[in-house]
């Protein structure tokens, strides 16, 4: 036994050459160490970071410029569609053509209700001093989309068919005239009563409720490419 472990002692002196045969896994586990060392030094200084920011926001939330802030959002609230309105109003309703293609010679085209329709609606709305409009019972902000698909109208993401409601809340004869001296809804109207069409057409003055808008409020938009040289 003395003799065979002198045998590799020897052997393992020849082959080392004087150094560590298993140093690889020392020095693999020192760089390991130092590489977690470092990203634990970086995460302590970023959470120094928020905490430094967090302390010098809250130390912020007592102050006149974020009480004017405050004040500013809460002014926009309702011009923005974020707070429920009713009153006296207007509201029209579209509908599609009781004719089908074969009832008429008149194109299909004109028998149905198409985004346009409603859009000039609403805008007619606007135009005549509502405070608040909704389409199917939902309220009308800035970035609402109006859009056909197929035999619907897709209303922020979601789609409806016809009949479409608009109400509008606002004094009901400055609504009215504002929706009667329209050109387009003019000739809209009438189609209405034209035989050979007969597109939906009905306007009434009544008690209206506009809920408040609670879809997305985040904006998504694009941005150009660098061109590159």
């Amino acid at each position: 036994m003395v003799l065979l472990s002198g045998t590799l002692f020897a052997v393992s002196a020849v082959n080392s050459e004087g150094t560590d045969l298993r140093a690889g896994r020392y020095t693999d586990l020192a760089s390991l160490v130092q590489a977690e060392a470092d990203s634990y030094e970086e995460l302590r200084s970023r959470v120094a970071d928020l905490t430094a920011q967090v302390t010098d926001l809250s130390a912020q939330v007592g102050s006149r410029d974020v009480k004017r802030v405050q004040e500013r959002i809460e002014d926009l609230r309702d011009p923005a569609g974020l707070t429920p309105r009713e009153g006296e109003g207007l509201r029209i309703t579209l509908s599609d053509s009781p004719l089908q293609a074969d009832d008429t010679d008149q194109p299909t085209k004109w028998l149905i209700v198409h985004q346009q329709d409603i859009q000039a609606v609403v805008n007619a709305m606007w135009r005549g001093g509502a405070s608040a409009v909704t389409v199917q019972g939902q309220r009308i902000v800035s970035t609402t989309g109006i859009k056909c698909e197929a035999n619907s109208v897709t209303l922020q993401g979601v789609p409806y068919p016809a009949p479409y409601v608009i109400e509008a809340v606002g004094d009901p004869t400055a609504l009215a005239a504002s929706v009667q001296t329209d050109p387009y809804l003019a000739f809209y109207r009438a189609q209405s009563i034209q035989e050979d069409i007969q597109i939906g057409w009905d306007m009434v003055e009544d008690e209206v409720e506009a809920p408040a808008y609670d879809g997305l409020l985040d904006l998504s938009y694009a941005e150009p490419i660098e061109p590159t040289a």
